[in-house]
């Protein structure tokens, strides 16, 4: 891992089209922002990884698959 240390107002560049600037630091948290070309996605690193897990999760649950019919037969017939 790359270490790098900035001061505010200072920026990172990765690559040609990735640009990291750190706009605030204060005692509990640094605010940055990140330049980057559009088709480049962009995640919190903390919210990715809860997505992943969960979606881990549901792979492993078991599901009735007649009731789950069921269940949207009767969310049906309720619309009507």
């Amino acid at each position: 891992m790359l270490v790098l240390s900035r001061k505010a107002n200072e920026s990172i560049l990765i690559g040609d089209d990735i640009k990291i600037t750190l706009l605030n630091i204060d005692a509990e948290r640094v605010k940055i922002g990140i330049e980057a070309p559009k088709n480049l996605r962009v995640f919190r690193y903390e919210t990715l990884k809860k997505v992943v897990l969960e979606n881990q999760a549901a792979v492993h649950v078991n599901v009735n698959l007649v009731e789950l019919a069921g269940l949207k037969e009767h969310a049906q017939k309720e619309k009507k």
